[in-house]
């Protein structure tokens, strides 16, 4: 059935193009009543000869193919090229070039297994469609490849709009890419030889398993910083706490592992693991910078609660590194045990700035109290002896006696 409709196709098709130069000629030499009788008598043999020869139908269906498919991919590409000149994508010229070469092969290659499949072969015939097939595979893992780095590091370039893309992270999202573009390739070689994957697929079930659980730990941390990339929760230059322990400014974030410098000016590696199983505390974080210190001040009881308010803030105001704006603020908390309560809370300008000021303003405080004659206590306990017992009681009975004289 397909021979005879691809013997139909090129002796149309060669008739069209024989008949117009028959009439060209015919006009020219005013023969045009023997017109009829020539184009039969000329084409009669034509067409049988083509029918009855399978090659030459194979070769003349390859050779319109490969030319149709020359048209085509320049009218296609020339068409898709008009229309991302009026569209607003940053890169979509250069995804229609890298589709040119694809359309073009996947033509040549229908043309071909159409050419072939008109061949008297018997067994080649299946293995011949069958690698043309596998070569038009292997030509669209390329471009799904190509596609796909192009836009990955189009995208990691535009990491303002997609923080989840970046330029550390593209080698890694690549290489996903690559992986999974390369198994729908082997999954489609697979099909197009008739291979019966249920083996493989098991095999690889496996060996997922005892790789998965071999890299545990690095799969863990992969995908956590996979993950903390993703979400930001912090960046480079931020200050964070982790509620498990460390604290520090953060100097490179990977995919297996976080970098903090401690203010002791030590450089620690935290695995993204733990960072992504820890509660974060960025004190960088927020609309601004800067970062609200508590400090905590009980004074004695009897002392003038107005004039404690107004010293600490006093105080505040004039240590260099509190910052002006938010302006300190204090608060009387509560009654302790042996003081009264208060809480002096102000701003810094940097987080890593929190040990200076507080030692700074813990001695302003210390000295401004002392001066104004406030007393800071201390605990105290009160011990009241109801009764001691009779030997007791005589001890300190004769501890209390005077000394004798002389």
């Amino acid at each position: 059935m397909s021979r005879c409709r691809a013997t139909w196709f090129v002796t149309t098709l060669l008739s069209i193009i024989f008949g117009i130069t028959t009439v060209v000629w015919a006009a020219e030499k005013q023969e045009a009543k023997q017109l009829d009788w020539i184009v039969v008598d000329t084409l009669r043999p034509l067409f049988e000869t083509i029918s009855a020869n399978p090659w030459i139908q194979s070769i003349l269906v390859i050779l319109i193919t490969v030319t149709c498919a020359s048209l085509l991919t320049w009218l296609i590409f020339k068409i898709i090229l008009a229309i991302t000149q009026r569209t607003q994508f940053l890169f979509d010229a250069q995804v229609a070039r890298l589709l040119r070469p694809p359309i073009y092969y996947t033509l040549v290659v229908i043309g071909l297994t159409a050419g072939i499949g008109l061949m008297p072969l018997t067994v080649w015939k299946v293995h011949l469609i069958r690698i043309i097939r596998t070569i038009g595979i292997l030509i669209w893992v390329i471009f799904a490849i190509r596609l796909a780095t192009l836009l990955l590091q189009r995208v990691a370039g535009l990491s303002d709009k997609y923080t989840f893309i970046q330029h550390r992270t593209v080698t890694l999202f690549d290489n996903f890419a690559k992986i999974g573009i390369f198994g729908a390739g082997v999954y489609a070689f697979f099909v197009v030889w008739n291979i019966d994957m249920t083996a493989w697929l098991a095999s690889a079930g496996i060996a997922g398993i005892a790789i998965g659980f071999a890299a545990k730990d690095s799969l863990s941390n992969l995908f956590s910083g996979v993950f903390i990339i993703a979400d930001a929760p912090y960046k480079v230059g931020d200050y964070i706490e982790l509620d498990k322990g460390g604290r520090g400014k953060v100097l490179n974030i990977g995919l297996r592992s976080t970098r903090i410098l401690t203010r002791d000016d030590i450089e620690v590696t935290i695995p993204n693991s733990i960072i992504g199983n820890s509660t974060i505390i960025n004190q960088s974080g927020g609309p601004h910078e800067k970062m609200r210190i508590r400090l905590k001040i009980g004074v004695a009881y009897g002392s003038d609660v107005d004039k404690v308010k107004r010293i600490l803030v006093e105080t505040a105001k004039a240590d260099s590194l509190v910052c002006s704006s938010p302006e300190p603020r204090i608060r009387f908390r509560q009654f302790g045990a042996s003081s009264l309560d208060f809480e002096l809370l102000f701003w810094v300008d940097n987080p890593e700035l929190k040990g200076m000021v507080l030692d700074s303003m813990n001695t302003a405080v210390y000295n401004r109290l002392r001066e104004e004659c406030i007393e800071i206590p201390y605990a105290k306990q009160d011990l009241y002896i109801k009764g001691l017992p009779e030997a007791l009681s005589s001890v300190v009975t004769d501890d209390s006696r005077e000394p004798p004289s002389g």
